[in-house]
């Protein structure tokens, strides 16, 4: 069964001056170190060393405020998800009085990327409000890819945002060779899990395991928005008997209607290598 995390009733330890941190997904809760995620708030000036073990990777991705990381020339905001190289140790510098990041590590990695070695040795953001907005081919949603091998050089992990807006609703399917969460930015809507309901609001997590049959409907008055991330990142994908797979338009738009950095032609869901 899925693990649900009520990120509201999780509770926040004090791990340094004017900085706290709840742990959102650990083996502790999951039973799983694919995937280790942590939710992180700042006072203003505030600052935290991120040290990754030597085998690990990273990434954080900020979502209210702004901040720095140590030897490194880039502010990061909201609209950026930050990949983190193997054993990296920086100091992050909140900006803003609370600036809340996601931080997720990925122990061991070469179980999930056979060319470790290779992989990028700097710090390497992407501005996903500059990527191509995909479109469903079957319903209104809407998907931006944050985190791919084309944009973090590894294939240990992927991302993406979706969006449901009101009213819609997605097929039932699950994944094969990869574990998998879902962080609601904003909104809220219903999962449904192996055919039980659950609600969700914005800070929940939902973890899913290998063979979790899933989907999700917006039920409520607002869109839906949540950020998902794959480890691996490839998997194979297998709908419910009767459903359209997910295959994905591109709109030669980015978020914000500007021409996007790149182009993403159509592709079915799991179909996506290259990307």
């Amino acid at each position: 069964m899925p693990i649900i995390v009520r990120g509201a009733e999780v509770a926040a330890e004090a791990v340094g001056a004017g900085v706290t941190v709840k742990s959102l997904l650990s083996p502790e809760n999951t039973g799983s170190d694919n995937v280790l995620l942590n939710l992180m708030t700042f006072e203003k000036g505030a600052g935290f060393n991120l040290d990754l073990d030597g085998d690990a990777f990273g990434w954080l991705q900020v979502l209210e405020g702004s901040g720095t990381l140590s030897g490194y020339g880039e502010e990061l905001v909201p609209n950026g998800v930050t990949y983190m190289p193997l054993g990296y140790s920086g100091s992050f510098n909140a900006a803003v009085d609370g600036t809340q990041l996601l931080v997720a590590t990925v122990p061991d990695a070469a179980r999930f990327d056979p060319d470790v070695a290779d992989t990028p040795k700097e710090l390497r953001t992407t501005d996903w409000s500059h990527e191509p907005v995909l479109q469903s081919e079957h319903d209104a949603r809407t998907r931006i890819y944050m985190a791919t091998r084309t944009l973090t050089g590894t294939g240990a992990y992927r991302g993406e945002m979706i969006r449901y807006p009101v009213g819609t609703e997605a097929p039932a399917h699950h994944h094969e060779g990869a574990e998998h969460f879902q962080y609601i930015l904003s909104g809220g809507g219903t999962a449904i899990l192996g055919g039980e309901t659950c609600e969700l609001s914005a800070g929940d997590v939902l973890y899913n395991y290998e063979h979790e049959v899933h989907s999700f409907v917006n039920n409520s008055d607002a869109e839906l928005v949540f950020v998902e991330f794959f480890v691996p990142g490839s998997c194979k994908t297998i709908w419910a008997p009767g459903a359209n797979p997910c295959a994905w338009l591109p709109t030669d738009a980015d978020i914000m209607g500007r021409p996007p950095s790149r182009d993403i032609s159509y592709h079915v869901h799991g179909e996506d290598k290259g990307i």
